[in-house]
């Protein structure tokens, strides 16, 4: 299998000055290298305009920074890479409040393309040529003919080709893992039983930083003749190792359910497996028991954002009545909570992970009443057309930071 490699981690040991923009050319990340090169630290680029961050010498005349921005809008027109062998684009100098030293660069702009097919990131990869440039055979090269000159300038293009190829390459083989990892996520995910269920509608998105896999997962499970049961279940972090983690209580809660129908003792047999798998501990989940013929939800959460139950009135229920620790936490043994309530046929169920209502510096009831809000909005909708309604109402259809899991039952 294809190793879990860390790229922000293999940015930030590459010795190579790196620098991700966004498509409004705001500054998103700057390796160590990158910095260390500009003289700048990570709260005076990481946010910043590139042009604001950096500005242009202005003592000197050669449209440094209307030759860089030209580059930088042409990709981000013809999603193409771009290559500037040798562009003079001066740096502060860390010695003088308003002065300038001179620099020389290789510049390679690769940009990275978005769900939509535009560019969404320009990675920006620069090469210090400035000694070079000022070296004694660069100076020899340019006392003689056209000929010669020409040969430096190809000499630096050749170097510059060689390290457009080792992106290419890099990039090629982040590809190959990306589709290694989504097809294991996709053979994870398999709900055989949800084929026989037009009413249940499934969205899982992966966090954008990670590789498509996540240790989000969902389940359906058919207990005949009259009652199925539906989780949603979250492991700690992203990447192929979480992902591992998540199919396997996926299919030790799956196997459970079917022997042990009680949603409170398949989660207690769910955490006493945990606590023997690594990466395991703390992972949460949520299990829920639809009884069709008595019209009855019967649930148990061990640590999982609370499901909700919408009735055809528009008012809501949230099923959080029967909430334990997540799994493995507890050192000794305990019987999990479990509780029920009625549901009327049309009443509609949504289980879901804490990425889909959690947001950095706010309130999980925030999120909560968020998610709530778009659901009474959009409650008529069949459950195919409403799961993507609530993931763009949200603003999450794109991706966020977190992976994110959706269930959605008519009842």
């Amino acid at each position: 299998m294809t190793a879990d490699i860390d790229f922000t981690a293999f940015f930030d040991a590459t010795p190579s000055p790196y620098l991700v923009l966004d498509a409004d050319l705001v500054i998103r990340y700057a390796n160590p290298a990158c910095l260390r090169t500009a003289g700048r630290t990570k709260d005076e680029l990481i946010g910043k305009y590139f042009f604001d961050a950096l500005p242009e010498n202005p003592s000197i005349r050669d449209d440094a920074e209307r030759s860089l921005k030209a580059s930088l809008h042409r990709l981000l027109d013809t999603g193409k890479p771009e290559t500037a062998v040798l562009q003079r684009y001066d740096v502060p100098a860390p010695d003088q409040q308003d002065g300038f030293e001179e620099r020389w660069w290789s510049v390679i702009h690769t940009p990275l393309r978005g769900p939509d097919g535009t560019v969404k990131w320009i990675i920006q990869q620069v090469t210090d040529v400035t000694a070079f440039v000022h070296s004694p055979r660069a100076h020899q090269l340019r006392r003689e003919s056209t000929e010669r000159t020409e040969s430096m300038t190809a000499e630096l293009y050749a170097r510059a080709r060689e390290l457009h190829r080792l992106n290419q390459e890099l990039r090629q083989a982040h590809a190959r893992e990306q589709q290694v990892a989504v097809t294991l996520q996709e053979a994870m995910l398999s709900v055989p039983d949800l084929d026989r269920h037009t009413n249940i509608a499934v969205r899982y998105l992966p966090a954008t930083a990670s590789l498509n896999v996540c240790g989000d997962w969902y389940d359906v499970v058919d207990l005949p003749p009259d009652r199925y049961a539906v989780a949603v279940g979250d492991v700690v972090g992203h990447g192929l190792h979480a992902a591992a983690v998540m199919g396997m209580l996926r299919s030790a809660l799956s196997a459970v359910i079917r022997a042990i129908p009680s949603p409170a003792q398949a989660l207690e047999v769910l955490g006493l497996y945990a606590r023997s798998v690594d990466g395991a501990m703390a992972a949460t989940a949520v299990k829920v028991l639809v009884d069709t013929r008595s019209r009855l939800i019967i649930y148990s959460n061990a640590g999982h954002p609370p499901p909700i139950l919408l009735h055809t009135d528009g008012t809501h229920d949230l099923l959080d009545q029967a909430t334990d620790p997540p799994l493995g936490t507890r050192e000794h043994h305990v019987p999990r909570p479990q509780a029920g309530l009625p549901y009327t046929p049309g009443d509609i169920l949504v289980l879901y992970t804490d990425g889909l209502i959690e947001r950095r510096d706010e309130d999980i009831d925030t999120g909560l009443a968020r998610l709530t809000t778009a659901l009474t909005q959009e409650q008529t909708l069949p459950p195919d057309l409403l799961a993507d309604a609530l993931l763009t109402r949200l603003n999450v259809a794109e991706g966020v930071s977190d992976d994110i899991a959706l269930v959605i039952i008519r009842l």
